[in-house]
């Protein structure tokens, strides 16, 4: 619940609530805290959701007409029960059938004119309603189904000041093909085309329209700011990588993280006038590899390899839809397959399978107008599936070549970086280091799965994805250096706790991390003391190395 500073009595007219719909859509940015719920999947709900300010019974609010629609007042209801918020609306419709809502404050209201009756001056008050169209994108869909009413709860004080405000949402969530973008083909065939595919007119109504507190205004603007300096660089005719790396290390916008994260890894081209050549043949080659590799049918291939395999698939992410779906754990199957073959010397090593699932997601997430954690990609056109599963292969051979060390025989790379993990929290956090000694903790006993799956069985896919930014905008020895910085800070954020416990209670806590409520702001501030640690201490590790 966020409390917001008081405004005096005698300020104009303030907006302070919009429609779910387009106040979910502000807030789902990636660079957003909001955004990025920690929780991979959220089942779909199936009643409106409320959150209230209290327990008091319904109070009719009357409402004036706004200007330029010349309509006549009418009450809006807004209920502040827990169990069943619900906010009854006698609106007008937009001109697609859309109820669209915006609540201005006209002046503030007594106590007595919350229930309709006028102030002390004999003037009527309440709140003004006003409608906006949907987004001109849905109405070339021809889409005509409506997004459920929204409930709003506000608390004023005497003087008319808001203090509190909590917007609960049901926002329709699209399912199937009805998901899948217009676009779609375009998209596949030229990533940049998703840059241009949401116009700056809709994404203004997104981040801007109707979310009348100033700080949040100015919040909002800045975002908007930061989306068009992304998409100058993106639609360059030569791509700066710095520029773009310095733009992702803050987080990168969600419709444009693909065509990102394909140019800082370096699968695309950085000149737009080879790019689409490059893209083709790429994955016609992983078409081809497929197509040579299973051409036998799985009894052609190393059993050793494939069983190892068909063992880890099924247990990625367990209890998200997306990695359920039999679509997904197929296409995860010769990505990883065709992935082992061509590289000998490791060949698969269980957590592989891991480092695959924010490309997929990220990649997926381009091609539909969904959660893609709720989706499933064998409805995707095939042109878009094999696409997808090409683009994932690629960006996670990239990722692996730069950390290939950790999966060779003997994983040298992963035990050297616990080693130096080890010696860095002997300087960072003295005290901590001591107490894991003195319980005979080794850091190979839990650090090993951090290296080996880059935190991504202490974090959610969506956590992963937004530090991944900061990671690919650091560089290609990102994943095997400054990640060992992460890990520090990481593990230092748990020091107080860590403490207190003894050797079984140490482990088993750090088996169980409680990042269930993570978000962006959570995530950033890791990155943040990763930095600083980075900064003091990467001249020193030969020092630290030797203890």
């Amino acid at each position: 619940m966020a409390t917001l500073p008081r405004t005096p009595q005698s300020s104009k007219k303030s907006k302070i609530a919009q429609s779910a719909s387009e106040w979910t859509l502000a807030s789902d940015d990636a660079w957003d805290s909001a955004s990025d719920s920690e929780s991979a999947y959220r089942s779909p709900p199936t009643s409106k959701p409320g959150f209230a300010l209290g327990t008091t019974s319904a109070k009719p609010i009357p409402v004036s007409p706004s200007k330029s629609a010349g309509k006549s007042p009418r009450t809006v209801t807004t209920s502040t029960s827990r169990s069943n918020s619900s906010a009854n609306v006698d609106a007008p419709t937009g001109s697609d059938g859309t109820i669209a809502f915006s609540y201005t404050h006209v002046t503030a209201p007594s106590p007595s004119s919350s229930y309709g009756g006028p102030n002390n001056n004999g003037k009527s008050t309440g709140w003004t309603m006003v409608t906006s169209p949907r987004s001109s994108r849905l109405r070339d869909r021809g889409e005509t189904q409506i997004d459920p009413e929204v409930e709003h709860e506000v608390e004023i004080d005497g003087e008319g000041s808001i203090t509190e405000i909590t917007i609960g949402r049901n926002r329709r969530i699209r399912e199937g093909k009805e998901a899948i973008k217009y676009d779609v083909e375009e998209i596949v065939n030229d990533p940049i085309h998703a840059v241009h595919s949401l116009s700056s007119t809709e994404y203004e109504e997104r981040v801007a329209s109707g979310i009348g507190h100033p700080e949040l205004q100015h919040q909002h603007a800045m975002k908007a700011q930061k989306r068009q300096k992304f998409v100058d660089c993106l639609t360059a005719e030569n791509v700066d990588i710095a520029a773009l790396r310095k733009l992702a290390w803050s987080g990168i916008p969600e419709e444009l993280r693909p065509i990102s994260w394909m140019l800082l890894l370096g699968y695309l081209p950085l000149s737009a006038a080879t790019r689409n050549s490059v893209l083709s043949r790429k994955r016609e080659e992983y078409a081809n590899l497929v197509r040579l590799t299973f051409s036998r049918g799985t009894e052609g291939l190393d059993q050793q390899i494939w069983h190892q395999i068909e063992i880890d698939v099924p247990r990625t992410r367990p209890g998200v839809r997306l990695w359920m779906e039999r679509g997904t754990q197929r296409s995860l199957e010769r990505i990883l397959y065709v992935w082992a073959i061509r590289h000998p010397t490791s060949g698969y090593v269980q957590g592989i399978n891991d480092l695959v699932t924010p490309f997929f997601q990220v990649f997926l997430g381009g091609y539909i107008d969904s959660e893609p954690s709720l989706f499933d990609p064998s409805l995707l056109p095939p042109t878009a599936l094999n696409a997808l599963e090409a683009d994932c292969f690629w960006c996670l051979s990239r990722l692996l070549d730069g950390i290939q060390d950790n999966y060779i025989s003997g994983q040298p790379g992963i035990h050297r970086s616990v080693r130096y993990l080890s010696g860095l929290v002997g300087r960072v956090d003295p005290p901590l280091s001591k107490h894991l000694q003195s319980q005979n903790v080794e850091f190979m006993q839990f650090a090993f799965r951090w290296m080996n799956c880059l935190l991504m069985r202490e974090l959610s896919v969506r956590n992963t994805i937004r530090m991944w930014d900061t990671y690919l905008s650091e560089g290609s020895n990102a994943f095997s250096e400054f990640h060992i910085y992460v890990c520090c800070a990481f593990l230092t954020t748990w020091s107080e706790k860590l403490r207190a416990m003894d050797f079984q209670g140490i482990i088993m806590f750090l088996q169980s991390l409680p990042t269930q409520t993570w978000g962006d702001h959570e995530i950033e501030v890791l990155l943040a003391e990763a930095y600083v640690l980075s900064s003091v201490w990467h001249n020193a590790q030969s020092h630290i190395m030797k203890g």
